[in-house]
């Protein structure tokens, strides 16, 4: 394994809600799936990249105190961190620089649903 993390689930409660502010924020695009009772949204990927999905459905809980998954924040982090507040969500982090900058930059955010989420950028 390349990675650490494969795969990663950020539940929601309505679905096309967090689909609207996610496509925003990371001006990103969904596969729609439905499997087994629960609602399925799979952030756009390309070839064999990390990637993972938004999901609705039993035992699936918006939480701001569990694990964070931390998203790409493209170049510049601020951007989408901006974009986040603009489409209803709130800075819990605002951008820091990791060991002055020299290892890059995160953020957290609240999301739509309720998730605390990180972004990572190089500058």
């Amino acid at each position: 394994m390349s990675n650490v993390a494969n795969w990663f689930e950020i539940p929601v409660k309505d679905l096309a809600r967090a689909k609207a502010f996610y496509g925003d924020v990371l001006q990103t695009t969904f596969k729609d799936e439905e499997m087994g009772g629960y609602q399925m949204a799979i952030f756009a990927y390309e070839g064999q990249a990390v990637s993972g999905m938004l999901i609705a459905g039993e035992h699936y809980e918006p939480s701001q105190t569990g694990a964070v998954v931390y998203l790409n924040g493209g170049e510049d982090l601020s951007q989408p961190l901006q974009r986040a507040v603009e489409h209803g969500g709130s800075v819990l982090v605002p951008k820091t620089p990791i060991h002055d900058g020299d290892c890059g930059y995160f953020a957290q955010f609240l999301d739509s649903e309720g998730n605390r989420v990180g972004l990572y950028s190089p500058a």
